[in-house]
This record gives C-alpha cells, sequence and structure tokens, in this order.
C-alpha cells in the first residue's frame, strides 16, 4: 500500500531553516506528483508548495522566495526546504500525493518557530 513518512520537524527561532523530508513507498514514485500541505489547530489544511512528476514547482505566495520542494526519484524521496522561518508558519506539514482517485497521507511533522 501507499506510505508517506514525514521526518525534518522540530523547533527553530525565527530566521532558522528546517528542510523536511517525506519518504514514498507503494507507488511508482516518479509518475506521481507530490505535495506539502500544512494545518494549525482550527484551520483547513492549506497547499504550501507543490512538484510535478516533471518537476515543476508552484508555492503559496507567503512562502516564495523562502521555501523549496524538490525530489530524488532514485530514492524516492520528496524535500522542503524552508528558511528565513516565520512564526506563521508554526504548523503540523504532512506529505501528500493523489492517484486513482485517492489522496494519501503522511502522518504528518510538527515544525515550531518560536524564540
Amino acid at each position: 500500500q501507499v506510505q508517506l513518512v514525514e521526518s525534518g520537524g522540530g523547533l527553530v527561532q525565527p530566521g532558522g531553516s528546517l528542510r523536511l523530508s517525506c519518504a514514498a513507498s507503494g507507488i511508482i514514485f516518479r509518475l506521481y506528483a507530490m505535495n506539502w500541505y500544512r494545518q494549525t489547530p482550527g484551520k483547513q489544511r492549506e497547499l504550501v508548495a507543490g512538484i510535478t512528476s516533471g518537476g515543476s514547482t508552484n508555492y503559496k505566495d507567503s512562502v516564495k522566495r523562502r521555501f523549496t520542494i524538490s525530489r530524488d526519484n532514485a530514492k524516492k524521496m520528496v524535500y522542503l526546504q524552508m528558511n528565513s522561518l516565520k512564526p506563521e508558519d508554526t504548523a503540523v506539514y504532512y506529505c501528500n500525493t493523489y492517484g486513482g482517485g485517492s489522496d494519501y497521507w503522511g502522518q504528518g511533522t510538527q515544525v515550531t518557530v518560536a524564540s
């Protein structure tokens, strides 16, 4: 079955950096678009960044020029490099893909930006 496992979250000071990783299994990874979402309590999950199977990327406006999504098809990994982090980036971050009429989600990794 499809599994997505995130790692790399943690506590970081404002202005700091983190790199999130997502390991995928159960899919022909190179054929799938991959996304990073985030969610804070009481709010809907929101798309932060996406990368197509061809490598095209898109970003939520508030993270452009600070976050970079990338993928390694050989390792079946997708990454989110987050720089210049702000307190408002605090959230649980989820790895996502979809295919065959189904959405697949990881368990999430907490990112907390605070001094």
